[in-house]
């Protein structure tokens, strides 16, 4: 779970910047959905941290439990 949430994306940019350096550059189409996904990740790491805030308060002891 936190693989999809925090390493994936995060691969995902650092895959296409190191391409996009390798390379003559994204196209524009490219470029968009580059930055669909980006904005995409950092909702989805803000919403992940209000949830383990709320988690926190409501039930102190969720991160101990596997």
């Amino acid at each position: 779970m936190a693989f999809l949430i925090f390493v994936a994306p995060l691969w995902l940019i650092l895959h296409y910047r190191g391409q996009r350096n390798a390379s003559q550059g994204l196209s524009g189409d490219e470029h968009e959905k580059l930055q669909t996904l980006v904005m995409r990740a950092e909702q989805m790491q803000e919403r992940i941290k209000t949830l383990e805030q709320i988690l926190d308060e409501e039930a102190p002891q969720w991160r101990q439990r596997r």
